[in-house]
């Protein structure tokens, strides 16, 4: 994995800035004959948009996804496939303002120190818009993944430190905030809605699950496949920490506790979260991602310009309150991603 490109026989490479022309990506490795159009990759897309929930920004952007090669007649063809999608709304005199000023919590001051120059229009590469690019190419994963009967499925369990009691996945991406719990929503919608008066913004925790994985993906010590999921949750954004299986709860477990017993008819517990020895177990896989605040809020802050003279802002404009529910295709997205370079992998390694 390097810059922008994602994948080692699947792979992704992404292109484009939150303010720029157009948003896209180029996908290489996808095998032939894979059902796929535009309708497929567009409606991943629309389950990203803005105004599915009250934390979304007002941002009206349609997401219309143009696929430029690697498709024909609605079938892969082995070849490279491109897509884009145009940007339409975007006020970048917005930023003007801060374009001699580090936005804290923002990718600002890192950006600067590493390239020496920054796009300030929205955050240019490091906008949370990039993650358009992700959807898309994770789209045309999921098509390849289904013909393997892979499925995955994402949500939310936890917003603003209010967790979700109850974990009913079937219908959790028709409801708001791909909420699992439809008992929880009423409080989610009242914490939204207070924090968005007080001028801040909230975290929260998503959970992605795929299905039906057949036993043996992923390669022992380096390249483990949790180790190579972990890299592709943490490689989105506002994710600053990634759970699998028991996660983080496993450090206050004892063995006997942990360990998923074996019987004749399989495992009888999945701590494990489908993957052991860094090699996929035919469990389903469970990762959790913990998502940080939307750093741009209304609240003075306290921060620097770019000569290092102190100072303080408030960030107007329009911005999400959280980045869930519109980071939950996302982490699907890179999980499905992961997933389809894995299988290839081992597929190569049967035909040697």
């Amino acid at each position: 994995m390097f810059g922008s490109t994602f994948g080692h026989l699947f792979r992704l490479t992404t292109f484009g800035e939150s303010h720029g022309v157009a948003l896209g990506g180029v996908i290489d490795g996808c095998p032939s004959g894979i059902m796929l159009d535009e309708n497929i990759i567009q409606t991943e897309l629309d389950l990203r948009r803005p105004g599915t929930s009250l934390a979304s920004t007002t941002r009206n952007e349609a997401d219309r996804v143009e696929i430029l090669s690697g498709v024909f007649n609605g079938m892969t063809m082995g070849t490279p496939i491109a897509f884009m999608v145009r940007n339409k709304d975007h006020k970048s005199d917005a930023y003007d303002n801060l374009k001699e000023i580090f936005r804290p919590g923002h990718a600002d001051y890192t950006y600067t120190a590493k390239y020496h120059y920054r796009d300030h229009r929205g955050g240019g590469r490091s906008s949370g818009r990039e993650t358009l690019s992700r959807v898309a190419g994770g789209a045309v994963a999921q098509a390849f993944l289904n013909t393997h009967d892979i499925k995955l499925q994402a949500y939310t369990v936890e917003l603003g430190g209010i967790v979700a009691e109850r974990i009913d996945i079937s219908r959790s991406f028709e409801r708001p905030y791909f909420s699992p719990d439809p008992n929880v929503l009423v409080k989610w919608n009242d914490l939204v809605t207070k924090t968005r008066g007080e001028g801040d913004s909230l975290g929260g925790v998503v959970e992605i699950v795929a299905k039906n994985v057949p036993p043996g993906l992923g390669e022992p010590v380096f390249a483990k496949l949790d180790a190579i999921i972990a890299a592709a949750i943490m490689s989105v954004g506002a994710v600053k920490g990634v759970e699998i299986g028991s996660g983080f709860a496993a450090a206050r477990m004892k063995g006997s506790e942990h360990n998923d017993p074996i019987t004749k008819d399989g495992f009888q517990g999945n701590n494990s979260g489908g993957i052991l020895g860094g090699i996929s177990s035919g469990q389903d896989i469970v990762v959790r991602a913990a998502i940080k605040p939307i750093p741009s809020i209304s609240k003075e802050q306290e921060t620097i310009t770019r000569n290092g003279v102190k100072t303080s802002l408030k960030i107007e404009g329009r911005h999400d309150i959280s980045a869930i529910p519109r980071i939950v295709p996302v982490l699907k997205a890179m999980l499905a991603l992961s997933l389809a370079d894995a299988l290839l992998m081992q597929k190569r390694m049967s035909e040697i």
